[in-house]
């Protein structure tokens, strides 16, 4: 890992910069493949599939009978764990509903806000190396609390023309309503453009690899919400000499295993302890079963110093991390200052791995710095807030002369005659 010593605050942003990645000739294969499923739908989802997945799929959507074969697949000790991470996932996401917000603004006007569920929501899951089930929980329990009414999945098949098994296992067991075996850019323009087999939805949420992330910005231009941008998966951890140096060197090789672009940081006003959690890293590494991975990101990742706490408050904000491990005497200092960050695990016993998993937060967070402006994905990505008014004729003659003044300022004068011609008729 690369040690860096009391950078200046004028190289902050060259020392945080993310992996990059060139997104031009992304760009231009994603709006291709959107350009063809939208004119012949099924028929491109195929020649995609077998291009990229290999396998020449006929029917995409996942059947009753994939889905009991899965179920007899997932090991009983699986299940149990899916299902105390899904108890956890939906205590702590039903706890964020909101009743009505109402009020009388002016005498004779009241007005209301409530929430409505997105009618239809699509999810990407990953499969490959890594089939992230776990994600479906984070993404399907919400969704079915807020209410939506259709919950449409898409996920790349194997060679074998089949989807992980605890995939299948996990969405039915979240309600989903439809699976289809379909991945990459094309799912994301299926489900943007709707085919014969797949519905179009209303926003998309999940993660993806760099195609699949450049296919989510470009459905936002043909009218498709999403949950946030996207980018590699990153972690910081903020840690002094109070903090185990092998559990912060674990929670940083968690991260670095998701992909070689991954990024890991640790900040610590301890020079000894950076070189603890060095040789803890070195030590660990050779134990995984994704080390390749792991070693290119730790390659790219850094180990900084820094003065004292106020210092290191200040980098932390700049990054703005999307999981963000406080592991230091003065812990409360470092929350009460944060500002910027997706997710916060506290302390020796917290790990980052708890979030992803079963401990009830959602882990699907901003990255690439999005922390300083977006949320992660909660309750309310699944729903949406309505305003209402209901004016009585009392109500109409408190405000009626506000109304037509600023109307005819800006020169609207049917706005103006909206009111007028009520006003009028209570004289």
């Amino acid at each position: 890992m690369n040690k860096i010593y009391n950078p200046e605050k004028e190289s902050w942003k060259e020392v945080l910069l993310r992996p990059t990645q060139t997104v031009a000739d992304i760009e231009a294969t994603v709006n291709s493949v959107f350009k063809e499923v939208e004119a012949e739908g099924d028929i491109i989802l195929k020649k995609y599939t077998e291009k990229f997945d290999g396998v020449l799929i006929t029917d995409f959507l996942v059947n009753a009978v994939e889905i009991e074969e899965a179920k007899a697949l997932v090991s009983d000790d699986l299940k149990e764990a899916i299902a105390v991470a899904k108890q956890n996932v939906e205590v702590f996401h039903a706890a964020q509903k909101t009743t009505k917000v109402e009020v009388e603004t002016a005498n004779g006007v009241l007005c209301w806000q409530e929430k409505r569920p997105i009618q239809k929501v699509g999810l990407y899951i990953p499969g490959g190396t890594a089939p992230l089930f776990s994600t479906i929980l984070m993404l399907a329990t919400p969704a079915n609390i807020a209410g939506c009414k259709e919950i449409v999945l898409c996920s790349p098949p194997n060679k074998e023309g089949k989807i992980h098994p605890a995939i299948l296992y996990t969405a039915n067991l979240c309600g989903v309503t439809k699976i289809f075996k379909v991945g990459g850019i094309q799912a994301i323009a299926g489900m943007t453009f709707g085919t014969e087999s797949i519905p179009q939805v209303y926003k998309i949420f999940g993660p993806g690899n760099q195609f699949v992330t450049v296919a989510k910005q470009i459905a936002t231009k043909h009218g498709v919400a999403i949950d946030m941008p996207a980018g590699p998966s990153e972690l910081l951890v903020v840690a002094d000499d109070t903090a185990n140096a092998a559990f912060v060197a674990s929670d940083l090789l968690s991260q670095a295993e998701h992909g070689v672009d991954s990024q890991v940081i640790l900040v610590s006003t301890s020079k000894e302890f950076i070189l603890k959690v060095e040789n803890e890293i070195t030590k660990q590494i050779n134990d995984l079963p994704r080390k390749d991975i792991a070693e290119k990101a730790i390659a790219n990742s850094k180990l900084i110093y820094v003065a004292n706490d106020e210092i290191a408050i200040d980098l932390i904000n700049e990054y703005g991390p999307e999981h963000y491990i406080v592991c230091v005497a003065n812990e409360e200092k470092y929350i009460n200052s944060i500002e910027n960050a997706g997710s916060v695990f506290i302390g020796n016993y917290t790990p980052e791995s708890a979030g992803d998993y079963a401990s009830g937060t959602n882990h699907t967070l901003p990255t690439n710095g999005y922390a300083k402006q977006y949320s992660g994905v909660n309750l309310d990505s699944f729903m949406k807030s309505m305003t209402f008014q209901k004016i009585s004729e009392t109500g109409i003659q408190e405000i009626g002369k506000a109304i037509e003044l600023m109307a005819e300022a800006e020169g609207l004068q049917a706005h103006k005659n909206a009111v007028t011609l009520r006003l009028k008729s209570l004289e």
